[in-house]
């Protein structure tokens, strides 16, 4: 996902990515959202999510290790973090080519959905939202049927896990901790 540099609005370390849809949604950003998990920085991955947003709703969400765009992107981002988050602001000139993009889209409620389940959020996210875009149930349930998908995908779940409890025994090794 190429996107134009923004202007940097808000930089911070945080656990819950429900806290840049709630500040996006407060600034009504046009722009987007770069979130790089912590093992990013510990293990010099490169791996990141991107969210963007049109007036603080989201539009398109893509993760670039693995590749993966749309709701796929949700459940990629979701199982990462704590993240180092960088909020861009973006003229939607430099967004629209993507937002045209139906394989990167989400309907508006679903970050909120995916990414915290905080009902108030995902209320406020669908109040705000355009309603051609609220009225798009087949997109939505597509979106619902990637994450149900991942969830029942025992062997992604497994995996995430044993990555996990892998990166953990390294950090552990080379900070001289003693692993259980």
């Amino acid at each position: 996902m190429n996107l134009p540099q923004g202007h940097l609005q808000r930089q911070r370390v945080l656990d819950a990515v429900e806290t840049v849809l709630a500040d996006a949604l407060e600034r009504e950003l046009t722009g987007y959202a770069r979130l790089e998990p912590q093992e990013t920085l510990l293990l010099s991955a490169d791996r990141a999510g991107v969210l963007t947003f049109e007036d603080g709703v989201p539009v398109a969400a893509y993760h670039t290790s693995p590749d993966r765009a749309g709701a796929d992107a949700l459940t990629e981002i979701a199982s990462h973090g704590p993240y180092r988050l960088g909020l861009y602001a973006l003229d939607s000139s430099g967004l629209d080519r993507l937002h045209r993009d139906d394989s990167v889209r989400v309907p508006p409620a679903l970050p909120a959905e995916v990414l915290g389940g905080d009902q108030q959020l995902i209320e406020r996210t669908t109040a705000a939202a355009p309603t051609e875009r609220i009225d798009d149930t087949e997109t939505e349930q597509s979106g619902l049927d990637a994450i149900e998908a991942f969830l029942e995908d025992e062997s992604r779940i497994d995996g995430i896990k044993t990555r996990a409890q892998s990166e953990a025994e390294s950090r552990a090794d080379d900070w001289n901790l003693p692993v259980e």
